[in-house]
């Protein structure tokens, strides 16, 4: 079943509005005609089944069949603090990590990594990089589109992290699984969690103290070292699959 994003604003106590690029979509790429069926989520919390009522020029008006809670977002937050890599490796990332039921992804600009985006540049990957995340989300079933921020310089990012409950930093330098078998198992659904993924250099050692300062905790992903585009998905997978369980056991 097709799934499309809409607007609070556009949900009345019985239908939906389809407006914008997703009419073309639904009429002209899809081909789809009146009867048959759509998921449609508000992009907050709730994901609606719903019938083709009507395909107008601009709109495509549908009633709605069935209304359900949040049944496929991940009990906590996670955001994922993502150390600027070469090439399209970003674009990566962020697919896999909207699958994994990342929240929301932050790009960083930390000392060692060789990518460099002036503003409008940023601006024009941003606007991709959201792209992608809405395509990802559609086709795993997401209720939630993950927000990309702006690109933020390594300060901007620890400050911008200020506020949530868990703070991760998987670090080559880190030795032994059991901290972070620990610190994994003692997050409650609910907290926020932040996981902070250093580029291809890795992390000066200066900024690995400034982050312990402000409490983010240096955990190891193993005895390997894992390529910039691996660690997030690697801790984010730990992540989905511990929350999951969780929320399963409850």
């Amino acid at each position: 079943m097709n799934q499309f994003f809409v607007e609070p604003s556009q949900i009345s106590e019985n239908h939906i509005t389809i407006l914008s690029t997703d009419v073309n979509h639904i009429k002209n790429v899809l081909r789809m005609k009146i009867g048959q069926t759509v998921a449609i989520s508000n992009g907050i919390d709730r994901e609606y089944i719903c019938k083709i009522a009507q395909i107008e020029r601009d709109s495509v008006n549908l009633l709605i069949i069935t209304e359900t809670d949040n049944v496929c977002e991940l009990p906590s937050k996670i955001y994922l603090f993502q150390g600027l890599p070469k090439n399209d490796k970003m674009e990566l990332i962020i697919q896999k990590a909207v699958e994994l039921g990342v929240y929301e992804i932050i790009p960083v600009a930390t000392k060692r990594a060789v990518v460099k985006l002036d503003t409008n540049k940023g601006q024009s990957k941003r606007k991709r990089w959201q792209g992608i995340s809405e395509s990802a989300a559609k086709q795993s079933k997401r209720i939630v589109i993950p927000r990309i921020t702006q690109v933020m310089t390594f300060k901007e990012a620890l400050g911008y992290s200020g506020q949530l409950d868990i703070k991760l930093l998987p670090y080559e330098n880190r030795e032994g699984m059991i901290s972070t078998k620990q610190a994994i198992q003692d997050i409650k659904a609910g907290e926020s969690i932040g996981v902070f993924i250093g580029p291809e250099g890795g992390f000066e050692v200066n900024e690995i103290e400034m982050a312990s300062t402000l409490g983010w905790a240096p955990i190891s992903l193993g005895s390997r070292i894992l390529r910039t585009e691996t660690a997030g998905l690697a801790a984010l997978s730990i992540l989905m699959y511990q929350l999951e369980i969780n929320c399963s056991n409850e």
